[in-house]
């Protein structure tokens, strides 16, 4: 298959570009290597895909709609992967308009470029956040997820919508794949994970909310690639899909396992948590799992020591 992928300098789609690439797909990605966070973990990314003669970079932003519709007239892609993002919930709080262009008018463009060359299916890369703290956990995906707390997990409600339009207008395939807490080796630097470790080394105070009593589920990353490439080879129509762990953990015993992981202890700051903030995400993912085969496998203890492991080789810690 010829995948184009979004965003592919980051995170969650190198290591989806990487993948790919090994079972002998073609892959074109774009990044626009922003300075979001310090260019350096972009380019070690892009030097773990550069040596695959199956992968082609092209700098571009998602707002250049030209650039993107001669990308799809260029090469026909069978599949497109859209991670690219302007992602974190707190960060979007006091940066709503960045979120608008990116992420929903960038999306837009994505679709659009896609339709008018051959309507390949289209995977968007969503957010658990999307459902808030309005609904009942653990978080299904018949919920109305309408009552998101930031402008990120509106963006990506918003994209989540506009792809479903193209999907009923058009018949094109558009499955939209909701991430929750996704961690380990090549992680973002802006992530919890990755701070909290940086935090416990250097002695520094680390903030907790609430006591550490929000709960998260965090999701490996090698579990979560599984189930995006199982929905990638499984176009259905429009369908929208959970992508966790289903096994929350309190951020204070994720701290904990840090701490027994580090070998030292780590000095809390203890802060109410902002209106962002909720406090519980929790994957429902049986639809995943019986339509997909999506069985995540690695909890927090071994995909913490993973990511420490590679942190370690890198040399960053």
């Amino acid at each position: 298959m010829r995948i184009f992928i979004t965003g592919c300098a980051g995170f969650i789609a190198s290591r989806l570009a990487k993948a790919l690439l090994a079972r002998g797909d073609q892959v074109v990605g774009i990044d626009n290597l922003n300075d979001y966070y310090p260019l350096e973990h972009k380019r070690r990314n892009l030097l773990d895909l550069t040596s695959s003669q199956g992968f082609t970079f092209v700098q571009m932003d998602l707002c250049n709609y030209e650039g993107l519709t001669a990308l799809f007239h260029q090469h026909r892609f069978d599949a497109v992967a859209h991670i690219a993002a302007m992602a974190s919930v707190r960060y979007s709080v006091a940066h709503p308009l960045l979120y608008g262009s990116v992420n929903v008018q960038g999306s837009i463009n994505v679709l659009e470029a896609a339709r008018l060359h051959g309507a390949p299916h289209c995977l968007l890369a969503s957010t658990g956040s999307v459902y808030g703290r309005s609904t009942p956990v653990p978080f299904n995906e018949t919920a109305a997820a309408d009552m998101p707390l930031a402008a990120y997990p509106a963006s990506k409600r918003s994209m989540e919508l506009m792809g479903h339009s193209f999907a009923h207008l058009w018949n094109m395939p558009v499955t939209v794949l909701r991430f929750f807490n996704v961690y380990g080796p090549h992680g973002r630097p802006d992530m919890m994970p990755w701070q909290w470790t940086l935090d416990i080394i250097a002695g520094r105070e680390l903030t907790l909310y609430d006591a550490g009593k929000l709960k998260r589920d965090w999701t490996y990353i090698d579990d979560l690639l599984a189930g995006f490439i199982a929905a990638l080879d499984n176009p259905n129509g429009f369908q929208i899909y959970n992508l966790g762990c289903g096994n929350p953990v309190a951020n204070i015993d994720f701290v904990k396992t840090l701490e027994k992981l580090l070998g030292k202890p780590a000095r809390i700051k203890n802060v109410p948590a902002p209106a962002s903030e909720p406090p519980i995400t929790f994957a429902d993912i049986t639809k995943a799992k019986t339509r997909l085969g999506y069985h995540p496998k690695v909890l927090v203890p071994e995909g913490l020591q993973n990511f420490i492991t590679w942190l370690r080789q890198e040399h960053i810690i």
